[in-house]
């Protein structure tokens, strides 16, 4: 086995969920084959060429080392590929957004102040 479909080998390297969703990604024209834009998930790739397409937010360039017969567990299909993308920047952690602050007797009392004020007028 020395080619394969290239949306047969996206979904066994598990880029893809589905191979119908590597077909559609192929056929909308995303992937390039040694930076020939392709159309057709009939197009035959094998060790040695190189993939470049979108996946989520990043480009990944990827170089085929091996061809696979069956979708696999993950380390088996990592071992079908050479990742030569740059690495990506680590998303930065949310920080948790500051308290409020405002001026005293400004806006609505908090909870304590009601209380405070309950206990001024004698309201307990």
């Amino acid at each position: 086995m020395s080619k394969q479909r290239i949306d047969k080998w996206l979904w066994h390297a598990r880029f893809f969920k589905t191979r119908s969703l590597a077909s559609d990604v192929v056929s909308a024209g995303h992937i390039r084959v040694n930076r020939q834009p392709i159309r057709k998930p009939s197009h035959a790739v094998g060790p040695g060429d190189v993939l470049t397409f979108p996946q989520g937010p990043h480009i990944r360039v990827i170089e085929i080392l091996g061809l696979a017969e069956r979708r696999g567990p993950a380390p088996e299909a990592q071992a079908l590929y050479s990742d030569l993308s740059p690495p990506q920047p680590k998303p930065k952690v949310d920080q948790p957004a500051p308290v409020a602050v405002r001026d005293e007797g400004a806006g609505r009392p908090t909870k304590k102040e009601r209380r405070e004020i309950d206990r001024l007028r004698g309201e307990d």
